[in-house]
């Protein structure tokens, strides 16, 4: 099974480069995607003219989508507009292959991400499973090097990595900070996407997404640049068993 992981879109922005966004819609659709996970950050301000704008581009994208809010989504009362154009805000997928549930981290007008304890059992109850597992959602868990002073973070993140260790979740997808980045923590891989589309970029970072690739014998994930989507490299693999820690700069 083939997923395409893209995050921090930020559609009608100055810091949107339509050149990019379009470059992830053709490599996905000419590249045999079997589900593209969207974490959040669609628009810049949460307005209903940028998520009109957002739809159009995402709308494009050929393969099933499973889509949550980021912080800049939920601004603005855009967390209704989100819901009124993609109907839930706890997407969950399963097959014999994965298990995935998306799961909402914003909070109104505030850039800090929550889950809050109702979400914890739900993580429990979809993803306490004997196939692979993902959960995928806007804010990052784990800190992430070279982002500068920690922010932002889930409020409850300590709770939330304790939830994702006891389940086993496989795989958990983020966004939020623009940088694309792996940790491994007991059998848990934590893996961040870059931003998709936008110039908001860390240091000569470029812009990025991810491709996950599960396998009857575990998984991969590589990132592609989409300003030259020739340049591709692999940022974690793994066994089901987590045998290996790969981190994506070595």
């Amino acid at each position: 099974m083939r997923i395409a992981h893209i995050s921090d879109l930020h559609v009608s922005s100055t810091y949107h480069v339509p050149e990019w966004g379009e470059n992830v819609v053709n490599w996905i659709n000419a590249n045999d995607i079997d589900l593209v996970l969207v974490s959040g950050d669609l628009t810049m301000d949460g307005h209903a003219h940028e998520f009109d704008m957002a739809r159009e581009l995402i709308d494009r994208i050929g393969p099933p989508k499973m889509i949550v809010p980021g912080n800049h989504d939920a601004k603005n009362m855009g967390y209704q507009v989100f819901e009124e154009m993609f109907t839930t805000r706890k997407p969950f997928f399963e097959s014999e292959e994965v298990s995935i549930l998306g799961l909402d981290s914003s909070e109104p007008d505030i850039d800090d991400g929550h889950i809050g304890r109702h979400d914890h059992s739900l993580i429990k109850e979809k993803l306490s499973c004997v196939g692979p597992s993902i959960l995928f959602l806007h804010h990052h868990i784990v800190p992430i090097p070279g982002t500068g002073r920690e922010r932002n973070i889930l409020t409850d993140a300590g709770d939330v990595l304790k939830v994702c260790i006891e389940a086993e979740v496989d795989l958990v997808l983020s966004g939020h900070r623009h940088l694309p980045w792996s940790w491994r923590i007991n059998d848990t891989y934590f893996i961040t996407a870059g931003t998709a589309c936008t110039r908001r970029l860390k240091g000569r970072t470029g812009p990025s997404f991810n491709l996950i690739t599960l396998e009857a014998s575990g998984f991969s994930v590589m990132r592609v640049d989409s300003r030259d989507l020739s340049s591709q490299h692999v940022i974690s693999g793994d066994t089901i068993d987590h045998s290996a820690n790969l981190n994506p700069h070595k």
